[in-house]
């Protein structure tokens, strides 16, 4: 699978590439541990640990935002608890939902994008960036690296809310996070996915 085929193409706002790479042995070892990167990366509830302290703590749900511990499925969601104060709308949390799973040989991803909250009536996206965006997970294998990689997408602040609070607090970390904050936090995130422990 070429990445670019889940990627969506970058028309508005600012796109983000983080990425982090291993070098093994070889290719035997490199198939190895591109299993094991990605058994980390289903491993949603998980990613605060692999990204570790003073980052972004996700709990996968099902589609009625019931937390829940297994793989994740198109549909599901991902509960995002930031660093900061939370959205109204979301319940103090960010949501987006996974719209796209998808694996060939040697390269796994996981597409996700800013959604409504599952656990109340509101219609507006619970998130700090629009319904245009995407994050995009992936983990490959090239030779004997294994790549870690979150590529963003058509980025813009989430400023179509009822909420005023919403409005303000939307805005002020849709900047940091174009500013850096999220560069920080997928940093880390596929540092920890491709860390030998």
């Amino acid at each position: 699978m070429d990445s670019k085929e889940i990627i969506p193409e970058q028309n508005d706002g600012i796109q983000s590439n983080t990425e982090s790479e291993i070098e093994l042995s070889g290719e035997v070892e490199a198939k190895s541990f591109f299993e094991t990167v990605k058994k980390r990366l289903l491993k949603i509830n998980e990613w605060h640990h692999f990204a570790g302290t003073g980052t972004a703590d996700f709990q996968l749900t099902d589609e009625f935002g019931n937390s829940i511990d297994r793989l994740p499925q198109k549909g599901d969601h991902f509960k995002i608890d930031i660093p900061g104060p939370g959205s109204v709308t979301g319940e103090g949390n960010d949501w987006v939902k996974v719209e796209e799973i998808t694996e060939k040989e040697d390269c796994f991803g996981i597409r996700v994008r800013p959604a409504t909250n599952p656990m109340n009536e509101r219609n507006d996206v619970a998130h700090f960036f629009d319904e245009a965006a995407t994050s995009t997970f992936i983990v490959k294998r090239i030779k004997n690296k294994v790549i870690a990689g979150v590529y963003g997408r058509n980025e813009k602040a989430n400023t179509d809310t009822e909420k005023t609070v919403d409005k303000i607090r939307n805005a002020a970390i849709a900047t940091g996070a174009i500013s850096g904050f999220s560069k920080l936090q997928w940093k880390s995130l596929v540092n920890g996915l491709v860390k030998k422990t």
